[in-house]
């Protein structure tokens, strides 16, 4: 697996492979309302999230955000972790993600942010404090999502090994709504898939990149953003994010970085036709 770049300006983006596995729910149970002229346009699309037995192929993945030439990183997300990760019950640990930052030039000791896009056990593996090497980031979460993993019961495995030890470090920033991180990095409330999920929208001139996080989960909801997926905590809201987000980013031309996709990059077109993206034109 190999790193993906893209550059805005002063900031580099870099799409970080951390595993890669079979989905543990078949698409058409987690997308009830797809219809086979939707997966057909899907698999067109998309075709490396179907294997040739029929399952769901996912892509773990994080993107690192770089200011400057040996500036300071950004980790959105923080893949399915080692192997005794949260999300070992399901997902491929263990994952490859401090391999992948070296292979992309960055020290594990560089990452001074995770944002995390939502508590989900796939994405935040890495950020989980015990054998991760990120140790010295500062883990940027959403009020929402603390609020909901701290009041579930039993307590949820999100508040033990992330949430609590976080906060007795110091490293745990909650924040609420859109933040800016830096004049190029802003957040992005997108809730519904979680009630705290955030996605990251890297802007410079007239160039934008959105990373989405679990807004999109898979190609079928490029072809019909309106579609509800089975595993969104609140499918009306986030089909309201989805669908605002979606719109916001074809109307300003926006590269979407994605989490679970066969490819990394995908493009919206005036809102309607969606599709991976070659963003060749900023590589360096």
């Amino acid at each position: 697996m190999t790193a993906a770049t893209t550059r805005f300006g002063p900031v580099t983006v870099i799409a970080l492979d951390d595993a890669e596995g079979p989905h543990f729910d078949l698409r058409e149970d987690a997308f009830p309302d797809a219809t086979p002229e939707d997966w057909a346009a899907a698999d067109a699309l998309d075709p490396g999230s179907l294997t040739a037995d029929g399952r769901w192929w996912l892509r773990f993945r994080s993107f690192a955000v770089r200011h400057g030439d040996g500036g300071p990183v950004v980790l959105v997300d923080a893949g399915i972790g080692p192997a005794g990760s949260p999300a070992a019950d399901w997902a491929p640990v263990p994952g490859r993600l401090p391999e992948a930052l070296a292979e992309a030039g960055i020290g594990a000791e560089e990452v001074s942010t995770i944002v995390l896009t939502h508590l989900h056990t796939d994405h935040i593996g890495w950020a989980v404090p015990g054998d991760s090497p990120l140790r010295n980031a500062r883990v940027v979460v959403q009020r929402a999502d603390v609020t909901a993993y701290e009041r579930a019961a039993p307590s949820a495995v999100q508040d033990e090994v992330l949430l609590k030890p976080l906060r007795e470090q110091g490293r745990l920033e909650v924040v609420e709504g859109d933040v800016r991180l830096s004049p190029e990095v802003r957040i992005v409330s997108t809730p519904g898939h979680t009630p705290g999920h955030q996605s990251v929208l890297v802007e410079s001139g007239d160039d934008s990149l959105l990373v989405t996080g679990d807004l999109l989960v898979h190609a079928v909801q490029l072809v019909r953003p309106e579609l509800a997926y089975g595993h969104d905590m609140d499918a009306e809201l986030a089909r309201r994010s989805r669908m605002a987000a979606l719109e916001g980013a074809a109307s300003r031309g926006s590269l979407l970085g994605v989490s679970h996709l066969g490819t990394a990059w995908s493009r919206t077109s005036a809102g309607r036709s969606w599709g991976a993206a070659d963003p060749d034109r900023r590589k360096g």
